[in-house]
């Protein structure tokens, strides 16, 4: 698919690059390289907007009036958003494409934004709440559209490099996070700041989508995984390896979902120390999450999926249980380290694995990022409830549940022993595991 408004010569030049073997298209390096660049960059904005969200929300807070209870309501309304949109985003890409997809999902999460700081503005929070409902559609369709390409480019480059976009994603919270406490530092009202950035991130998104690769050519095993051939996309939901790849990435959404929600309340009330402590700890904890990813992408590809994964998983494990059993702080914040080091890999390897056959990646990557999303977004509140009676430390251990159960599903994402055409073979410790 060509960009509108893309030149005639731009487009000749774009299809005498592309060439065509079987199903699956392979481009030079540069060109590879090129795509990985904007896709590193359009995960960056996606983090970037929504952390210039989160951090806007104690000021958001404060000028609404809310309670506790009804900002966790208008929170919840926006993850409903994201649950309704997940399912559905692979249907959209396989219609429309990759590209296409994230230009809309993007215009669509900054209208929902738009609408929902005109909302604290008018100091409406049902405004609010509807505009972060929008918003989230937008944001977690966007989501799965990068996903889906950066996988694409992963096979052209025919090297692991799913966790370096997600490290991008890392970065750009952190960047949107600094913005936002610059906002909030200057006294910038929360309408012009987030105005702004929506405005900003769209120019920078229509820019970048430009450098992705050009979307595959139509053919009828692509076409099978579209609605109008038969409910392909509710056949993904019946995939025994697609669920179990689910599975995988569902331990590693709730680990890291659940560090994000309590592990600062969890220094906080466990070691009995100031806030500031428990904001260190969170810190540490997504610092070592985020090297992970980077360095990530070498390991993949010297020791293969299911070794890494099991590495991550193990790592998750002692972290985890370090961090709620010893009673040293500095020991628990080394297991911090360990939790976020492990945390890291599953999500963007369960997006590779869930890609490894391109004609039906899309209906698979849906499926794949709603069972992560969902328990991302789900989980940790379940987890609040079960703090009320153990303590925030003591209740996290209930995460190593679905982390041995994704401990011992990991050999279904390793690679097929017969990948497809332009697809880097599965190597020999992989083919053993599976």
């Amino acid at each position: 698919m060509v960009p509108d408004g893309e030149p005639a010569t731009t487009t000749t030049t774009r299809a005498r690059a592309t060439m065509t073997s079987g199903t699956q298209t392979v481009l030079p390096p540069a060109r590879a390289r090129r795509a990985a660049g904007a896709v590193f960059a359009i995960f960056a904005l996606n983090g970037f907007t929504f952390a210039n969200w989160v951090s806007r929300l104690p000021t958001i807070r404060d000028e609404l009036s809310l309670s506790p209870r009804e900002i966790g309501l208008i929170l919840l309304v926006g993850s409903l958003g994201s649950i309704v949109a997940l399912p559905l985003a692979g249907s959209v890409i396989s219609r429309f494409g990759a590209e296409r997809t994230v230009v809309f999902a993007s215009l669509v999460a900054g209208l929902g934004l738009t609408a929902a700081v005109v909302g604290v503005s008018a100091v409406q929070p049902l405004v609010v709440a509807l505009g972060l409902f929008v918003s989230m559609t937008g944001i977690a369709s966007w989501d799965v559209g990068m996903n889906f390409e950066g996988t694409r480019v992963e096979q052209a480059l025919r090297r692991a490099i799913m966790p370096w976009f997600h490290g991008g994603y890392s970065l750009g919270t952190v960047f949107g996070a600094g913005v936002g406490a610059l906002a909030t530092f200057l006294h910038v009202s929360v309408a012009a700041h987030l105005i702004v950035v929506v405005v900003v991130v769209f120019i920078a998104v229509l820019a970048l989508v430009r450098g992705l690769l050009p979307d595959e050519p139509a053919h009828e095993e692509a076409h099978a995984d579209t609605p109008r051939a038969g409910g392909g996309f509710m056949r993904a939901w019946l995939e025994g390896r697609t669920l179990l790849v689910g599975l995988v990435v569902l331990a590693a959404a709730l680990t890291e979902g659940a560090a994000n929600d309590w592990l600062a309340l969890a220094v906080v009330d466990g070691f009995d120390v100031p806030n500031a402590i428990g904001a260190l700890g969170f810190t540490i904890f997504v610092a070592a999450m985020t090297i992970m990813r980077f360095v990530g992408a070498a390991l993949l590809d010297r020791f293969g999926r299911v070794a890494v994964l099991r590495l991550c998983t193990g790592l998750a494990i002692v972290g985890l249980l370090t961090f709620t059993l010893v009673p040293s702080l500095p020991v628990a914040l080394a297991g911090a380290v360990l939790w976020g080091m492990g945390a890291a890999l599953g999500f963007p390897v369960g997006m590779s694995a869930a890609s490894d056959e391109p004609a039906r990646a899309a209906a698979r990557i849906s499926v794949v990022a709603t069972i992560g999303y969902t328990a991302f977004l789900a989980g940790p509140p379940l987890l609040g409830l079960l703090a009320d009676h153990i303590g925030y430390r003591h209740a996290l251990l209930a995460i190593l549940v679905p982390l041995v159960v994704g401990l011992l599903v990991i050999p279904f994402a390793a690679p097929p022993a017969s990948p497809p055409v332009g697809v880097a073979p599965a190597r020999p410790a992989e083919r053993a595991a599976e």
